[in-house]
């Protein structure tokens, strides 16, 4: 089962990827700041972090004073966003393709799911309870791997479908195979605008200078051609 694989292949990354995560440069200099500039003031803010991760996120958002709730697939994941943020935030083991039960409707003001939803098949069900938990007005922040992006990298010929697709991933440690979802740019737009929200920006972002002293190679690449795609959209 193709979420069974997800699951294993993060649980065996899960120490080498927290490791690496404040400081990895598709990650912390790529990814995190074009995300976060799209959060409004957290400062007081409830906030459910979806696909959280080892917590770094969490961390980032706690610090600003926001209240954080977290959730992941992976239990070593949830295990070491607890480590990382102590008795700052709560994390809990969660499928995000699932209902979120343990979140009340109209609880958070902000959620934010940050390179998680292409591991989801399906968006609806999961857009649709992001809605449901946020309060009117709410906002919802995603970060994504970009539809062209992966149309080109698996080298697709059905650009229209949503396919499983894998690649191995060698940053983390040993090689590991990990399993996701391409879909074309309208399965990541029409969840949004079918299930109650209006998109109110996207991002198409380039790497920071810190990424480039790092790894020239792949600032070059990501500077002209984008990997990932972030999107605020607001609870209508």
């Amino acid at each position: 089962m193709i979420k069974e694989k997800i699951r294993a292949a993060y649980e065996e990354m899960a120490e080498t990827y927290n490791s690496l995560i404040d400081h990895k440069p598709h990650n912390a200099y790529y990814d995190r700041p074009n995300t976060l500039a799209l959060l409004p003031d957290v400062s007081g803010k409830t906030i459910l972090d979806a696909a959280c991760g080892p917590g770094k996120y969490a961390e980032i958002l706690i610090e600003k004073g926001a209240t954080v709730t977290g959730f992941d697939i992976s239990p070593k994941m949830v295990e070491l966003a607890n480590i990382r943020n102590g008795n700052k935030g709560h994390f809990f083991v969660h499928d995000l393709s699932c209902n979120i039960d343990a979140i009340a409707t109209g609880s958070c003001d902000i959620v934010l799911c940050a390179l998680a939803l292409h591991y989801v098949e399906d968006w609806a069900l999961t857009i649709k309870e992001f809605h449901r938990v946020l309060k009117p007005n709410g906002t919802l922040v995603i970060s994504i791997e970009h539809p062209f992006y992966e149309y080109t990298f698996f080298k697709s010929k059905k650009y229209f479908d949503v396919e499983n697709v894998k690649c191995t991933w060698k940053g983390f440690g040993r090689p590991v195979e990990v399993n996701s979802f391409r879909r074309p740019l309208h399965e990541c737009i029409a969840p949004l605008t079918d299930n109650g929200f209006y998109i109110d920006k996207l991002v198409e972002p380039k790497p920071t200078k810190e990424f480039e002293l790092l790894d020239p190679k792949h600032f070059k690449e990501l500077s002209e051609f984008p990997a990932f795609m972030s999107i605020r959209a607001v609870k209508r």
